[in-house]
């Protein structure tokens, strides 16, 4: 899906978080995360915007020496409650230099991990995956709307809702269905029917309605509900679907064109995705094709990757016994946590960049990988 903005001579933070948000819905974070903005004003006017994966005390001198009054993040320096702002560690420092320098910080995490678009999409462009399909669909975030409208009103209507986001199921848009009937209804004493008047049984032939949205849209889809719908009071269900969203999830799985033996595969990952170190389960003597990915702490899925009749999982975080959960079924590879998502960074600043062309949108420089490999 493509989107067009209009360049503004000034952009709030606000504004930049809109944007952002049409990339990765906060709607779709996880119930642990915290992302949003964490520090700072979304109001305030922009002057530039730091593109980094954590935000440190380095990274805001980053920002001050850049004119960059908005810090991007993809971790989020905040991620449990804090009781007091006294310096003593390293996070409350650079929310103490960040309120001081008037440098807002806006953290994505896992609102990007599960964008069809985000983290994961990254690794698989990187490593030149095809025919890539979201590894976990999350669900609960697709939504039905039915409503009942006067024949005459229903094209209208149908069209405000399509462009409020409603309609769209994977590559098709303008998707509903339709059905006729008979709609009654008597207005009471203080009552102003646009059809019929009050105190009298009407019967209206009508248009039933039904829609499905994701659930990120529901406030537009409902706007124009209620903006394009002629009846004083209007009778409508929403409904949360048990299906799942086959592009918003966790993790992705894709395939190469031309697959690669396993010793072939760890060399090209290494390279590929800029690694010192691979932790893998053993050898299976077998090619590699379909690789599953999940940027960041992912041995929750190994499981789904499994199922998914992935010749290799490529993660993070694994401990000792992770990797007996390969169970000889695939090959699961450890790249490191930083190393996974290293590349996120540059998808934002691709993507702001796309966007807004009135003020810098910089890449931070800073290494900001706290591990190192002897």
């Amino acid at each position: 899906m493509q989107y067009i903005y209009i360049n503004f001579k000034y952009m709030k933070v606000k504004d930049v978080i809109e944007l952002l948000e049409k990339l990765a819905p906060l709607s779709y974070t996880e119930d642990f995360d915290n992302t949003g903005l964490l520090v700072g004003n979304s109001n305030a006017e922009v002057a530039g915007i730091l593109v980094t994966l954590d935000t440190l005390e380095s990274v805001v001198d980053e920002a001050i020496v850049n004119n960059c009054n908005l810090i991007v993040s993809f971790h989020p320096i905040i991620f449990s409650g804090l009781k007091k702002l006294t310096g003593k560690n390293y996070v409350e420092r650079v929310v103490i230099k960040a309120i001081q320098n008037n440098i807002a910080i806006f953290s994505m995490h896992t609102a990007l991990d599960n964008s069809w678009n985000g983290v994961n999409a990254m690794i698989c462009q990187k490593m030149n995956l095809i025919n890539r399909k979201v590894l976990i669909p999350k669900k609960e975030t697709i939504k039905k709307l039915t409503t009942y409208v006067p024949i005459k009103y229903a094209d209208n209507l149908q069209k405000s809702l399509f462009k409020a986001g409603a309609g769209n199921i994977g590559n098709y848009s303008n998707c509903s269905f339709t059905t006729e009937g008979i709609g009654s209804f008597l207005g009471k004493e203080n009552s102003n029917p646009v059809i019929g008047k009050k105190g009298v049984l009407q019967l209206e032939k009508e248009i039933q309605i039904s829609v499905t949205f994701h659930k990120h849209v529901e406030s537009s889809v409902l706007k124009a509900l209620f903006t394009s719908h002629p009846y004083e009071e209007i009778a409508y269900e929403i409904t949360t679907l048990e299906n799942t969203n086959q592009q918003i999830g966790m993790g992705m799985i894709g395939e190469f064109e031309n697959p690669l033996s396993e010793e072939e595969f760890l060399k090209y990952l290494k390279k590929t995705m800029q690694t010192a170190c691979i932790r893998h389960s053993k050898l299976l003597n077998k090619t590699i094709k379909r690789v599953a990915v999940l940027g960041g702490s992912g041995s929750f899925a190994i499981s789904a990757a499994k199922q998914a009749r992935a010749d290799a999982f490529v993660t993070a975080e694994c401990k000792y016994h992770d990797f007996f959960q390969a169970e000889n079924k695939l090959l699961l590879t450890d790249i490191g946590h930083y190393e996974s998502e290293q590349f996120t960074k540059e998808l934002l600043v691709a993507f702001l960049s796309e966007k807004i062309s009135t003020f810098a949108i910089v890449l931070s420089q800073k290494n900001t990988n706290p591990i190192t490999y002897f």
